[in-house]
């Protein structure tokens, strides 16, 4: 179950080397483009340069969230707005947001890690997916929907909420895929039980569940309320969410980092 075949087989020095490559890359460019980085890294008395290896990770410094909130709203930007076509924000519910900017290339970049974790849980082409992240300014929903349409699956864009509606889509469309927080699937469940419907009756096969903490417990409790294979993805919404890791079919309890994007 893999989608990127040239990337997710790389063998160990080669994945290295690219990590090296990319994170000198990325230094770089942040360090001739933001002020923020370029103060920090000269505070640390730390070059570009002198990061030669993934050993010398332990010389950089740490990004704090209050950097991001001091930097609200485009103070980390490190391309124009012009160059931008999409924004998003954390909702701000513990402070100020922090604001998340991307370039068309970042889109095709999270499009396609999104697309290798669902197709490391066993999603394909023949899949109708039932999208119920929020769409909005928090990037999962629409994270997820556009990931899935790269595989060439079917997405019903629901979002959250409206739950009896919902009930209703996944008896009348039968789609093959939950997509949702632990918590809204198990809310799904309570209702659709509280309207007579049989939720193992479904044609559901597996759920993607995310954007929260959850337990073993609460992965008992969903695949027995839809008998399907409840299975975690994970993201920052700082950095790719989802799309940064992912659990796949063949062996649950522990996620897959695309480790040529994330270190």
């Amino acid at each position: 179950m893999i989608y990127n075949e040239e990337f997710e087989t790389l063998p160990r020095e080669a994945l290295k080397a690219l990590q090296v490559k990319r994170l000198q890359q990325i230094l770089q460019r942040v360090y001739h483009s933001v002020g923020f980085y370029k103060k920090s890294l000269d505070a640390a008395k730390i070059s570009p340069d002198d990061i030669r290896s993934l050993d010398d990770l332990k010389k950089l410094p740490f990004i704090t969230r209050q950097d991001l909130r001091n930097n609200y709203p485009f103070g980390l930007f490190a391309v124009p707005m012009s160059n931008i076509v999409r924004l998003h924000a954390s909702s701000g519910t513990s402070g100020r947001s922090s604001v998340f900017s991307y370039t068309r290339r970042d889109l095709d970049t999270w499009t396609e890690l999104t697309a290798r974790s669902l197709v490391a849980a066993g999603l394909t082409k023949n899949d109708i997916v039932h999208n119920a992240f929020s769409y909005g300014l928090l990037p999962g929903g629409l994270g997820l929907h556009y990931g899935a349409e790269k595989i060439g699956a079917s997405v019903i864009p629901m979002s959250d909420g409206n739950t009896k509606r919902q009930i209703t889509l996944l008896q009348d469309f039968g789609p093959t895929v939950l997509c949702s927080t632990p918590s809204y699937a198990l809310h799904l469940a309570e209702e659709g039980m509280a309207m007579g419907v049989d939720m193992k009756s479904l044609q559901l096969r597996v759920g993607i569940f995310g954007a929260e903490l959850w337990s073993e417990k609460t992965r008992d409790a969903i695949e027995n309320a839809f008998g399907i294979k409840a299975l975690n993805i994970f993201g920052l919404s700082e950095m790719l969410w989802p799309g940064l890791a992912g659990e796949c079919l063949e062996g649950r309890h522990g996620m897959h980092i695309f480790e040529d994007h994330f270190l």
